[in-house]
């Protein structure tokens, strides 16, 4: 007698969940000591060969450069997935267009810390500065996420009220809107883009004996580091009477409002948020690149981040993690089969969709909702 899907999808589920419990069981300093044992096996991750993860290339170096430079990307990737999460995962709102704040951190350190950047050229000619003048990398990282959260607030204060495919299309076009800014105007460098975006050593040099051009692996520690601090900060805010706040307006925002939850007030706050990862993630990669076009922030960019979050498991740190890293990771593993890429991938998503729909690692709330919603369906269908 063969399963059904369902009773495949039950069992599977059964198995998770007897994992999560036992390893929630164990005594805190285990779990202390396992953690910090796969923190240091990310840090080591660049010099491993790991079979299967691998860039694979004809010519393929198994410590080469290429590989370090896939987990930089696959790290960015892990960065804006925890940013988006706080929108779609916690808050329940569809934001398409999260590749706008993205872009915006990464033209706040083109714009200001680049000596080629029309505003900075601006600025040493109403100041008489130096050729040489720029804002220093460390000042942009601030202004990225102050310029980002602005945006987010700018974007969610008249736009919040609206729900549903409504608020989805609107996000779209603001993504949509960045993009075509940029390409435009004449003070982002127009469809040229910006170049010598500086990093942690300042602009672009071969005198730079760190975080240069040519070693990713120092990026990709970077990039790991940022991340840590990030999840650990969620963490911490999902925990708070703000991410509980976020968890009962995802859940039915009208009985939320009703036990005093200011709805409109808390989704700002989702926003904002969400949008200073997303521009520290654009600012990471714009360093990491030294030069960024309108071109690199498109709406595909959007969907990809979107659907990182939907197949990691919406709510779920862990889980929009490895969403995102297998996203940013497999187009790069089957580079060599370019033309059947895109074929492949929407067939993946649409597998994970039918086999896993709460994501493949999900929230225990959410795998609790969908089985819940199981019991509730005719046991026909």
């Amino acid at each position: 007698m063969t399963e059904t899907l369902r009773e495949i999808n039950d069992r599977r589920q059964r198995l998770t969940a007897g994992i999560g419990e036992r390893v929630r069981a164990l005594p805190r300093w285990q779990k202390a000591l396992g953690l910090l044992a796969f923190v240091a096996f990310l840090y080591y991750l660049p010099y491993l060969g790991v079979p299967g993860l691998t860039w694979f290339r004809t010519d393929y170096i198994p410590q080469g450069n290429n590989w370090a430079g896939v987990l930089f990307s696959c790290a960015i990737y892990v960065l804006i997935a925890i940013g988006l999460n706080i929108v779609v995962g916690l808050a329940g709102l569809l934001d398409l267009g999260y590749v706008g704040f993205y872009a915006i951190g990464a033209y706040s350190v083109a714009l200001f810390g680049s000596t080629q950047s029309p505003v900075v050229k601006a600025l040493q000619n109403r100041f008489d500065l130096s050729e040489q003048w720029a804002v220093s990398w460390a000042i942009c990282i601030p202004l990225a996420i102050a310029f980002t959260m602005i945006s987010g607030v700018i974007l969610g204060w008249p736009t919040l009220r609206l729900r549903g495919d409504y608020l989805a299309i609107v996000t779209l076009g603001f993504g949509e809107i960045i993009r075509i800014v940029a390409r435009n105007s004449a003070w982002t460098g127009g469809p040229q883009g910006i170049a010598a975006i500086p990093g942690p050593e300042g602009a672009p040099s071969a005198d730079n004996t760190i975080f240069g051009l040519i070693d990713p692996k120092p990026w990709y520690w970077l990039a790991l580091t940022v991340v840590i601090v990030m999840v650990f900060a969620v963490r911490r805010l999902e925990h708070s009477r703000v991410g509980r706040a976020w968890l009962a307006i995802r859940e039915d925002e009208d009985a939320a409002a009703v036990m005093g939850v200011p709805g409109f007030k808390f989704k700002l706050w989702a926003f904002a948020m969400g949008a200073a990862l997303g521009g520290l993630s654009g600012f990471l990669f714009a360093s990491r690149n030294a030069f960024i076009e309108p071109t690199q922030f498109n709406v595909y960019l959007s969907i990809l981040f979107v659907a990182a979050v939907v197949a990691g498991g919406a709510g779920n740190i862990p889980g929009v993690a490895i969403g995102a890293f297998l996203l940013a990771y497999l187009p790069e593993r089957f580079r060599d089969f370019s033309e059947y890429r895109t074929l492949a991938f929407g067939l993946a998503l649409v597998l994970v969709m039918l086999l896993r729909p709460q994501g493949l690692i999900p929230s225990r709330r959410r795998a609790r909702e969908l089985a819940d919603r199981r019991k509730e369906a005719p046991a026909n269908v």
